[in-house]
C-alpha cells in the first residue's frame, strides 16, 4: 500500500478527505474554442507525459511486463441483470480543482470493492486530474475487480502500458482521435486483451465509434462548452446503441434517482466519480446506487 500518515484508519481518511468538483467534458466537435483549448491542452500534457515515459521504459522489459498481465473480463462484469457501476477515482479535475486532499488509491479501492462496484475507472492524467499510471497498480494489488485506465489515450503504447499495470480495458475518446486512429487504437486494444470504452457526446459521435467498431459506448452528460450536466444525453442516444454493445452512462450521477433513471433507459453501466470521491462512506453510496 502507498505511503501514508500515520494517524485514523482507512475509514477515518475516506470520510474526512472530500471536496466537491465537477468531472471535465471531453467533447471537442461542435464546441466553442474555449472548450476546444480545454481538451487540446489535456491531450497535449497526455502525449508530453507519454513521450517522458516511453524514454524511460526498455523495450524488453515493457513486452515481459505486458505479457505477464493476463487481462479480467471488464465488459463481462458490465453485462448483468442489474445496474453495474464504474466507480472512478481521481484526486482532482481541472474544472473545480482538488477532490481529495489526501489520495490513497488502495484505501479508494478497498472502499469501492466492498461497496459492490462492477469496476474501477482509475484516471492516470497527472497535470489534469493528479493520476499516473502507476496509480493501476496500487489498485491492482488492491483488489481483483477489472480496471479501465481513464486518461487522453492517443497512442498505442499508451494501451500496452494500460496492460502492463494490471489494467483490463482503456477508454478511447471520440473528440480526441480522428476515425483512422479511433479505428486502430480499438484494435489495438482488443490485440492486447483490453476492453475498449469509447466516450461519446452526441449522435455523430455516437456513429463513429459504432462505425469503429466500439465494443462499449459510454455517453458523456457533460457539456464541454457550459460544463452543464443533461442526463438526456443518455436517453437520446441509447436508441442508436446495439444492445450487445454493452452501454455506459457517464457523469452527473448524484444519487439513486438518477442511477434508476439511466438503468430505465437502457444503461448496461454508469460511471461514477465525484458522488463517490466527495462521499464520506463511499461502499454505501455504491450500495444505494445499485438498489
Amino acid at each position: 500500500m502507498e505511503g501514508r500518515p500515520g494517524a485514523g484508519g482507512r475509514g477515518d481518511r475516506l470520510g474526512t478527505r472530500r471536496r466537491g468538483a465537477a468531472a471535465v467534458g471531453h467533447n471537442l466537435a461542435r464546441v466553442n474554442p474555449e472548450a476546444e483549448d480545454v481538451l487540446s491542452r489535456l491531450v497535449t500534457e497526455a502525449r508530453q507525459d507519454l513521450q517522458r515515459r516511453r524514454y524511460l521504459v526498455g523495450s524488453d522489459q515493457f513486452e515481459l511486463a505486458v505479457a505477464a498481465y493476463a487481462p479480467k473480463d471488464f465488459l463481462g462484469a458490465l453485462r448483468t441483470p442489474h445496474l453495474s457501476v464504474i466507480a472512478e477515482m481521481k484526486q482532482r479535475t481541472p474544472s473545480m480543482g482538488v477532490l481529495s486532499e489526501d489520495y490513497f488509491p488502495a484505501d479508494i479501492a478497498h472502499a469501492y470493492t466492498d461497496g459492490g462496484a462492477a469496476a474501477i475507472s482509475v484516471l492516470t492524467h497527472m497535470a489534469g486530474f493528479g493520476g499516473r499510471p502507476e496509480h493501476i497498480r496500487i489498485v491492482r494489488a488492491a483488489t481483483e475487480l477489472p480496471i479501465l485506465r481513464k486518461d487522453f489515450v492517443t497512442d498505442p503504447f499508451e494501451i500496452a502500458e494500460a496492460r502492463a499495470c494490471g489494467a483490463d480495458a482503456v477508454l478511447l475518446i471520440v473528440a480526441a482521435l480522428d476515425t483512422a486512429q479511433l479505428k486502430d487504437l480499438i484494435a489495438v486494444a482488443k490485440s492486447r486483451g483490453l476492453a475498449a470504452l469509447v466516450e461519446v457526446h452526441d449522435e455523430d459521435e455516437t456513429a463513429a465509434a459504432l462505425e469503429a467498431g466500439a465494443p462499449a459506448v459510454g455517453v458523456n452528460h457533460r457539456d464541454l462548452r457550459t460544463l452543464a450536466v443533461d442526463l438526456a444525453g443518455s436517453e437520446r442516444l441509447r436508441k442508436l446503441v446495439p444492445t450487445d454493445i454493452v452501454f455506459v452512462a457517464e457523469s452527473g450521477i448524484q444519487g439513486l434517482e438518477d442511477a434508476r433513471r439511466m438503468r430505465e433507459a437502457g444503461a448496461d453501466a454508469i460511471l461514477v466519480g465525484e458522488l463517490l470521491m466527495r462521499s464520506a462512506d463511499p461502499a454505501a453510496q455504491i450500495r444505494e446506487l445499485t438498489q
